[in-house]
């Protein structure tokens, strides 16, 4: 049985006026729940750390510690005792809806954090920017996107994309009898570098890895120097692919869109790959958790059954899955909002320049407040349950919300169906039981199914 060390008595639960402030010592143990998550990687996961913290259970650990902390501080938000920097955590679903709802002002997403990491790869993305810009940015990120429309415009040709790959894919593991994250990895990699740069890009891995290095910087923040040489050699091999303007991509779209020379067109892409590479560890995660559960495995398959996977489609139960998917293990498991101005809240009253930290990993495992805090429970995405309550966000919400949801609902659902047509795949690691509390970390590094083909 864990033991919990009691917290000290919260002093903004004495009937006094104002928002909760933290305890130093609070703030120690808060901090002892967010540092993990930080360590992990918030921009390139660290395979290393993630396994190490799987081993420890550092995310169920932090999430009881926040569940203490709102147990006795209340939702929030409660304020912390943080050196050189004002900052305060949100507990619940309506300060979640009340942050996000207000994007972009009085909570700004272009938090200061965000800007030093970021900036190492995209400096000018809409993530990071702030008034005009940032509002003409995210009107293009949301056109080329589509945001809104469950098939893009382009859907057909990313569909073949999609189908090419895993059909090689599963050739692949059908001859070696596994699949595993390496392998899986490589094939959606070539599905991303198609759907967003076109064909001609399929190939070229040093993009993706010259990505990869930059986020890898980009996870120290503050600490390193900016890689601007670096950079420049990453936005002119995107601007290379992006000049092809290939049919059915990304790429087209950006040709097609209009645009002032403030939104840098070129700067807006490596937020798209960025945000593709957590979509492909969400959609193993979603395949591990269906094999373990026979049930929604069989409403999965019995979705695709007469479906011809050539084809752009919508398909409920396995966008539900990948729903949940990042319900259970969040790929931003830290949303963060900085507000612009004074902000009156209840009470009490956040200062200008206040961070505000959405620990979504918490919220969407709190078992105080959830039932299926830690079991797989894709109807609720079906049922419209999920939508309905303001602490699930797993792409984000409001005017701030991803605008990518759709497309990447759309390609990993379908990159899921055709791994699961003509082949019997059984999880070997991580053990997962159906009757048992899912953990609240699963490694995706780690992930490994036996595959046995059907024909």
């Amino acid at each position: 049985m864990t033991t919990q060390t009691p917290l000290d008595s919260p002093p903004g639960r004495t009937g006094e006026p104002g928002l909760p402030l933290a305890s130093g010592r609070d703030t120690l143990r808060i901090a002892g729940a967010i540092l993990p998550i930080v360590a992990q990687g918030v921009i390139a996961r660290r395979r290393s750390v993630v396994a190490l913290a799987g081993k420890l259970d550092a995310d169920g650990r932090g999430v009881r510690i926040l569940q203490d902390v709102a147990t006795r501080y209340g939702s929030g938000p409660v304020r912390l005792r943080l050196p050189g920097r004002r900052a305060a955590l949100v507990l619940d679903g309506e300060g979640v809806r009340r942050v996000l709802d207000g994007t972009p002002d009085p909570f700004a997403p272009d938090t200061w954090e965000k800007r030093r990491a970021l900036g190492q790869f995209q400096p000018h993305g809409v993530l990071v920017s702030h008034g005009e810009v940032r509002a003409e940015r995210r009107r293009f990120n949301e056109a080329v996107l589509d945001i809104g429309h469950p098939l893009h415009h382009n859907a057909s040709v990313m569909a073949r994309a999609v189908a090419q790959e895993a059909e090689q894919l599963g050739r692949e593991v059908d001859r070696s009898g596994e699949l595993d994250w390496d392998s899986f990895i490589r094939a959606w990699w070539r599905v991303v570098r198609r759907v967003v740069l076109g064909d001609g890009a399929r190939d070229d891995h040093d993009l993706t890895d010259e990505l990869t290095r930059l986020r890898n910087a980009g996870n120290w923040s503050f600490l390193l120097p900016r890689h601007r040489a670096r950079r420049e050699r990453f936005r002119d091999r995107v601007r290379a692919h992006l000049e092809r303007a290939e049919p059915g991509s990304l790429a087209e779209m950006i040709a097609r869109t209009p645009a002032d020379p403030e939104v840098d067109p070129v700067d807006q892409v490596p937020q798209w790959l960025f945000a593709y590479d957590p979509a492909g560890a969400v959609a193993l995660r979603a395949l591990a958790v269906l094999v373990a559960h026979p049930a929604e495995l069989a409403r999965a398959r019995e979705e695709i059954h007469d479906r011809d996977l050539a084809l752009p489609q919508d398909l409920p139960r396995l966008r539900a899955a990948v729903l949940e998917s990042v319900r259970l293990w969040p790929t931003t498991p830290l949303l963060l909002r900085e507000t612009t101005r004074s902000v009156r809240w209840d009470d009490g009253e956040l200062e200008e320049r206040t961070a505000l930290i959405i620990p979504t990993w918490f919220l969407h495992r709190d078992g105080r407040t959830r039932a299926d805090a830690n079991r797989f429970d894709p109807q609720q995405w079906l049922d419209g349950a999920a939508q309905e309550d303001p602490a699930l966000v797993p792409f984000s919400a409001g005017p701030g919300r991803c605008p990518g949801r759709e497309l990447v609902l759309f390609t990993t659902s379908l990159f899921l169906a055709h791994l699961l047509r003509g082949r019997e795949l059984e999880l070997a690691v991580p053990e997962l039981d159906p009757q048992a509390p899912l953990p609240a970390g699963v490694d995706p590094f780690a992930v490994r199914l036996r595959v046995r083909p059907t024909g």
